[in-house]
């Protein structure tokens, strides 16, 4: 990564992250919604999402492969076109799945995007070109991650110039190996349990590449007090941190 898309994303760790949108823990606004959204723009929080591929090629906003948590009956998001999944309701509201379309003209450069594309492999096929597609004429701060290693593995091809990242965890030799790998796609920032800091991993990254490492999931002052050791910036739910830029 060049200096200047360093400088560039200096953006990704100015303000708290908020997890899947700035949810009460699904009580009454629940995560990955536009309410979600909202209030994390009110709030003048950045904003985490997760998003999978339909059936019919397009990007929905979703956490989960399956459908039970979210929506209360079974099957997979990948089995449903984009009209199917956004028929669906999210838990006791009556909010739908946005597409990631809705949700990039809600924020509309209000508040920075982070993006986590979620990967069931052999079903993802074009999900991070798709999401490239809807980012390009997006006028606002917005960065795509992943725990998936085959599509990391693709960012560079298939979403060229969108600041990428690795998301991971683990404190295990393995794990290192496998975080160590990923070098080799030259990520532009890492989000990692925040509960699996300090490792070899994080501090080579942080230290000898000089590169930004945000943390997951904060969910009280104490894990933020935690994460500030070791990472320049939290994501966060349960909790209602500063959102004074720095």
């Amino acid at each position: 990564m060049s200096a200047t898309l360093r400088d560039e994303l200096k953006w990704l760790t100015r303000r708290p992250i908020a997890h899947r949108g700035l949810h009460d823990m699904n009580k009454k606004v629940w995560e990955n919604t536009l309410p979600a959204f909202s209030a994390a723009i009110a709030g003048n929080y950045a904003i985490e999402c997760d998003v999978h591929l339909t059936k019919d090629g397009e990007v929905i906003v979703f956490h989960d492969d399956v459908l039970n948590r979210l929506t209360g009956r079974e099957g997979r998001i990948c089995d449903l076109t984009l009209a199917e999944a956004q028929a669906l309701t999210i838990g006791t509201t009556q909010d739908h799945p946005p597409s990631l379309r809705q949700m990039l003209d809600l924020v509309a450069g209000k508040v920075p995007l982070v993006i986590e594309l979620k990967g069931i492999e052999g079903q993802d096929e074009g999900l991070v070109a798709a999401v490239a597609k809807e980012l390009k004429t997006y006028q606002g701060e917005a960065a795509i991650m992943s725990f998936d290693h085959h599509l990391i593995r693709l960012f560079r091809s298939d979403a060229p110039g969108v600041p990428a990242g690795l998301t991971a965890e683990g404190t295990s030799a393995a794990d290192m190996e496998k975080h160590f790998a990923m070098l080799a796609y030259d990520v532009d920032f890492v989000s990692y349990s925040f509960h699996h800091l300090p490792n070899p991993f994080i501090s080579f990254y942080q230290q000898v590449l000089g590169r930004p490492v945000i943390t997951w999931t904060v969910r009280n002052m104490e894990e933020k007090a935690m994460s500030d050791l070791h990472a320049q910036q939290i994501t966060f739910e349960g909790f209602v941190p500063d959102s004074v830029i720095a």
